[in-house]
């Protein structure tokens, strides 16, 4: 056991009992936060899972989590949420525990170490072709679980291995392998901490994910219910007024003409037809509501788009802009007025989808999610819009792009969608008349420069290994750098080394060690650049020169792209990320370096709202067309 990465020490976490109550809460609480980038590295396997699961389910095959300790605790809870939160069947999904039920509260010793035992477990409950057996154990090597893989290839049931140590024996024996690598815990081999918080991630994932393919959901409302009891009347009608704008007697008749099914009531009002078509529709739709909606009629009409109510064209029409980078997405519903301004009705936020980074599902979900929340927001019923625009960060490729449009068509998004880059927002938010150049410093950096008639150039934004200069990466990593330097002996001292020690609730430079290298991701480490100007603006000489020398680097890409077009030296500015925005000196800072460069732009504006220009690009698409 000595090779895991479960097992290991953690540097950062070495003098653990010399820490104050806050530095400890601060610790754990940096380590926790790799947790999440590192359960995004399996998303592709996730889902794969996902879909497995769920064609198993749909045909009559359970889900069986199997583990010992944590991991097999974390499995029974799981499967034991499934029955109220879904409406499954109590034998859909099953969890076993080394050491049976007594094992959830007290540990049973040595019960892992019993390979029959699994195979006893799997027999009691009759394990056949038809299951998907999910066998959890942190460090990929539990005789338990080996041996219950194992039986179920020789059955065979479809097996999932979920660890959270790479090259693990787990993932060589099992049909698939989920493996979310967390690094050492702070509490050595303690894998309750941040291998146990991986493992509830996944298992969310695996059993939402499965009964969202099965139709247990409309949206994110759960639908699959009957009305049991007074809550669940209760609830039953207030879906039914969430979705169909009905109010609560007209809800209630409409439940009550379809027997109270929920599901039901919904196609009912939703495509216009029957309870007796409703619940044809249903079961032609493998209980899926959205698909039960869109089925043709008799006329061949659709009552719908996206699942949601599409009312007459007579009614108000909305657009929809979307910005979507590394670090979040944001959605913004509108409305044109009587005299054509733009009326915001709805934001909506979500996670990052840039799909160079997250991958295609995960991006596609964080679009799905932020689209619901800006309807929500505005308290509409989701619906087909007329023209949506989205900036995608990693959507510059037409191959990107047609991803994209694929997924809007497959949703019915809008009667009309563009997908641009991201940067191309800016300038329809930040210019008076959509051209001149837009500067961004967040994460990453760069540059994107666009003339009145339409001829663009960028400079910048090759990431972190090749550019990104002047990014709040950039500035944060060079400061770390002297903090390291400075350890040394091979610099002078600097504040700098104080200052972010104290940030990341470390104690000694060594410490930087164990969160540079296990698992920081880009975006804590630039959330440090404001602690490197802080001390710059205090004077301190190598903060200074790091600030500097990053204003002057991105100065320099801004009149690199702007030459490209032959914009000369006064042009519109936009600016925008994180470092841009919150940070005055370093924004001064940066335009001082342009006067050194002869530029002076006019107006300079601050965008904080990207996605403001996505809703003012699609207000003008739609009029174009008129």
């Amino acid at each position: 056991m000595d090779h895991l990465q479960t097992e290991a020490r953690n540097p950062a976490s070495s003098n653990l009992d010399e820490l104050t109550p806050l530095q400890l809460v601060q610790l754990m609480n940096a380590e926790d936060a790799r947790v999440v980038p590192a359960v995004a590295t399996q998303a592709e396997a996730i889902a794969k899972a996902i879909e497995v699961i769920a064609t198993r389910l749909r045909h009559g095959g359970r889900l069986v989590y199997i583990g010992a300790g944590t991991s097999g605790r974390l499995g029974v809870l799981d499967a034991s949420e499934c029955p109220p939160t879904f409406n499954a069947p109590p034998d859909m999904v099953v969890g076993l525990i080394a050491g049976g039920p007594t094992a959830l509260v007290r540990a049973v010793e040595g019960a892992e170490d019993h390979p029959e035992y699994a195979v006893q477990d799997l027999s009691a409950i009759k394990l056949t072709a038809n299951d998907v057996l999910v066998g959890i154990a942190t460090s990929g090597r539990t005789p338990y679980v080996l041996a219950a893989v194992d039986y179920a290839r020789q059955v065979g049931a479809f097996t999932i291995g979920l660890s959270c140590n790479p090259d693990s024996e787990i993932a060589a024996r099992v049909d698939l392998a989920i493996t979310p690598v967390v690094g050492p815990e702070v509490l050595s081999g303690s894998t309750r901490l941040k291998a146990g918080t991986a493992t509830k991630l996944v298992l969310n994932m695996l059993s939402t994910g499965a009964m969202v393919q099965l139709g247990k959901t409309y949206g994110n409302l759960m639908v699959d219910l009957r009305a049991t009891n007074q809550k669940l009347r209760h609830r039953t009608n207030r879906i039914v007024r969430e979705v169909t704008g009905l109010d609560v007697h007209t809800a209630d008749v409409l439940l009550e003409r379809c027997n109270r099914e929920l599901k039901t009531a919904l196609v009912c009002h939703l495509a216009g037809v029957s309870p007796e078509e409703a619940r044809e529709r249903l079961r032609q739709a493998n209980g899926r509501v959205r698909s039960a909606v869109m089925i043709s009629g008799k006329n061949g009409s659709h009552h719908t788009q996206n699942g949601y109510h599409l009312r007459s064209a007579s009614h108000e029409e909305f657009f929809l802009g979307i910005d979507g980078g590394g670090t979040q997405t944001v959605a913004l519903l509108a409305t044109r007025t009587r005299d054509g301004y733009m009326k915001l009705l709805g934001r909506g936020e979500s996670g990052p989808s840039n799909r160079q980074v997250v991958g295609t599902p995960a991006a596609l979900a964080a679009l799905d999610e932020a689209i619901d929340r800006a309807f929500s927001a505005a308290g509409k019923v989701r619906r087909c819009v007329r023209t949506a625009f989205l900036g995608l960060a990693g959507a510059g490729r037409p191959d990107d792009q047609e991803v994209i449009r694929d997924w809007a068509d497959r949703v019915k998004l809008a009667e009309t969608v563009e997908v641009i880059e991201d940067a191309a927002l800016l300038l329809a938010a930040g210019t008076p008349r959509g051209w001149g150049v837009a500067v961004v410093a967040g994460t990453g950096s760069m540059a994107y420069a666009r003339t009145a008639d339409g001829r663009t150039a960028r400079s910048g934004g090759w990431g972190p290994l090749l550019g990104d200069e002047g990014s709040g990466y950039a500035v944060a990593l060079a400061g770390l750098r002297a903090a390291a330097r400075a350890a040394d002996g091979r610099a002078t001292a600097t504040p700098l080394t104080e200052r972010l020690l104290a940030a990341l609730g470390l104690a000694r430079p060594e410490q930087l060690v164990g969160f540079v290298y296990r698992g920081a991701d880009r975006a804590t480490i630039a959330a440090l650049a404001p602690q490197i100007l802080t001390v710059a603006d205090a004077g301190d000489p190598t903060a200074l020169r790091i600030v500097q020398e990053a204003a002057h680097e991105l100065a320099a890409t801004t009149v690199a792209a702007a030459q490209k077009l032959n914009l000369g030296n006064a042009f519109p500015l936009a600016l925008a990320g994180g470092l841009m925005i919150s940070c005055p000196s370093y924004r001064e800072r940066f335009l001082t370096a342009l006067t050194e460069h002869g530029i002076n732009p006019c107006p300079i504006t601050l965008v904080t709202e990207p996605a403001e220009g996505a809703v003012r690009l699609a207000l003008e698409k739609a009029a174009a067309a008129i």
